[in-house]
């Protein structure tokens, strides 16, 4: 099934409300909150989860970095619903992490519902979604060598949310400065490469 939400709070707090009183948080569990069948909140999802705490985590990128993948493909590909293979979805984390992380989320999320509104639409809709999806399949492929450049991750993660807030909020402002923060941040990987 999937949800509308009228703000990323409402998304947060319904996904703390459905991870309370797990011992054990899954992926699977976290995506049914979101809804498998939208592309938008997923790549906020993922986005959120590289910039909290948990993408400190080794090995977190790397997951991320496969459910996009594998969401963007099926995106550009024409899915209505999302597949994601058993193995992904049994992923899990403590509840307790879950809720450390989404009340680290809490106040940017605060900040960003008082400016997001639909503007610039045309890089939110159709040919702008798929050059969206696009660029999240290069944030995928470069997310496993971010595990090993500091604070890359999260750098990603934060263009991956306003991706995803973009599509979410129909705002095409922001999908322009997730753009800019993908360029920033592939910047940052070659810069330290070097």
């Amino acid at each position: 099934m999937s949800r509308e939400f009228t703000s990323l709070q409402q998304m947060l707090e319904h996904i703390g409300r459905e991870a309370a009183s797990q011992e054990r948080v899954t992926l699977d569990l976290v995506i049914r909150a979101v809804g498998r069948r939208s592309f938008a909140p997923l790549l906020l999802l993922v986005g959120l989860i590289l910039f909290s705490p948990l993408s400190g985590i080794p090995g977190v990128p790397t997951i991320m970095a496969i459910l996009v993948l594998l969401v963007a493909l099926q995106l550009l590909l024409g899915r209505q619903y999302f597949w994601l293979p058993q193995w992904l979805l049994r992923r899990s984390i403590s509840e307790k992490s879950l809720q450390r992380a989404l009340h680290f989320l809490k106040r940017p999320a605060q900040v960003s519902d008082r400016w997001l509104r639909p503007r610039f639409r045309f890089l939110v809709y159709r040919t702008g979604t798929y050059v969206i999806a696009g660029i999240c399949v290069v944030i995928a492929l470069a997310l496993p060598l971010m595990e090993v450049v500091p604070f890359s991750a999260s750098m990603a993660g934060v263009a991956l949310t306003a991706f995803g807030l973009a599509l979410v909020a129909h705002d095409g402002l922001l999908a322009i400065i997730a753009f800019a923060l993908t360029a920033l941040t592939a910047g940052m990987i070659l810069f330290s490469l070097i």
